[in-house]
């Protein structure tokens, strides 16, 4: 098998897969009892805690655990903008994860005013546009880092810089669910009030994210119930996803610069590759991160490409797989043709990845794209 779809979601780390096994089975106690099993399972807890706070640069008070990404960046949107008195006005892009978008669009139907910042034709975002957008009454600003489909990179320090200038008491939420592990994470140099991530797209199993919340910001929680997370986030803690969570960050952390230059190894032959045998075809966007890929092969419908290659156990894909069956809003955005955008491929690295994975997708498009364009 050759997959190439990290950015989908990614194998769950040996060494997670093992400490998760372990709380699952062993070390199972609610971390909220007070006996000695429910004492051992809250030093887990505060154990992964700090792990996912060394690689956000944060300090473990500052972390609460979600279920996901998508549940994080709910949280940081919602709370942010339902502070009473605060204003009405939110900016985000319009590149983001549906997990920003089908939230501010919620938040438009209660009355809020959202500014959507438009993309150039490489897929990024304008410095000068935020600063336009600003208004006296702008409550949040809420965008990624790196994005999901191109790999462009946000300019979120100077993102932050401006907002904290011209709005200083607006908030600001980073979406680093794609960037962790992969760009050093900097809240204080970003002036970033949240920012949300994901445990399944580093090697933690699915259904474990964070959310890091600076100290001194408060708001209100999405769910009521018991005290868990600090009241923010109620409900018994998932610890064996917890506990997984912390290993693959302190891993991801450890091995991020060798894990980098492997991934740009990849990124290289791929499009050496690309290059000696496809000429003709078109990269999307202007890629800040060797670990996503996206381009188009005119003639060949993605979708039809992609069963190809899958009859080669090659797997990538053409888009977000949270928007599955839809058309890139993406490369909409970025105002690509629609015969580009249904040709498009996103294939997207993981260190896990190999020069003969590589190679075996090269040979797989050489193979479906022939046939797909004589036909």
């Amino acid at each position: 098998m050759h997959y190439l779809d990290h950015a989908a979601t990614t194998a769950v780390l040996p060494e997670a897969a093992e400490i998760a096994c372990k709380v699952m089975t062993e070390q199972f106690g609610n971390p909220s009892s007070v006996h000695k099993m429910g004492i051992e399972a809250s030093g887990i807890l505060e154990h992964a805690r700090k792990q996912v706070a060394a690689i956000l640069n944060a300090d473990p008070s500052e972390i609460t655990f979600t279920s996901c990404g998508t549940e994080a960046t709910n949280t940081a949107i919602f709370g942010a903008c339902r502070r009473k008195g605060r204003g009405k006005h939110i900016i985000t892009t319009a590149i983001e994860h549906s997990a920003t978008l089908n939230t501010v669009r919620r938040l438009e139907q209660e009355g809020f005013e959202v500014t959507y910042l438009q993309p150039d034709a490489d897929g990024h975002i304008s410095v000068d546009d935020l600063r336009a957008a600003i208004r006296p009454d702008t409550v949040l600003l809420t965008c990624m880092l790196a994005n999901n489909e191109v790999g462009t990179l946000l300019p979120v320090k100077e993102f932050g810089k401006i907002l904290k200038k011209k709005a200083p008491n607006a908030l600001f939420h980073i979406d680093a669910v794609q960037g962790l592990a992969r760009v050093p994470i900097k809240p204080k140099l970003w002036n970033a009030d949240f920012i949300s991530v994901s445990g399944h797209k580093i090697g933690a199993p699915k259904g474990i994210g964070a959310l890091y919340i600076k100290k001194g910001v408060r708001i209100q929680p999405l769910m009521l119930g018991g005290g868990q997370e600090r009241g923010m986030r109620p409900g018994t803690e998932a610890l064996p996803n917890i506990a997984a969570f912390g290993e693959a960050c302190r891993l991801r952390l450890a091995q991020m610069d060798e894990n980098d230059a492997k991934v740009a190894a990849l990124c290289a032959q791929l499009k050496a590759g690309i290059a000696a045998r496809f000429p003709w075809a078109v990269y999307n966007g202007k890629s800040d991160i060797p670990h996503v890929v996206n381009l188009s092969f005119p003639g060949c419908k993605s979708e039809v490409l992609l069963r190809v290659l899958e009859m080669h156990d090659v797997y990538v894909s053409s888009g977000s797989a949270c928007a599955k069956g839809k058309a890139s809003h993406v490369l909409a955005a970025m105002k690509l043709d629609h015969a580009r955008i249904d040709s498009a491929l996103r294939i997207s690295f993981a260190p896990s990845n190999t020069p003969e994975d590589v190679e075996a997708l090269l040979n797989a498009l050489e193979e479906g794209t022939k046939r797909l364009r004589r036909e």
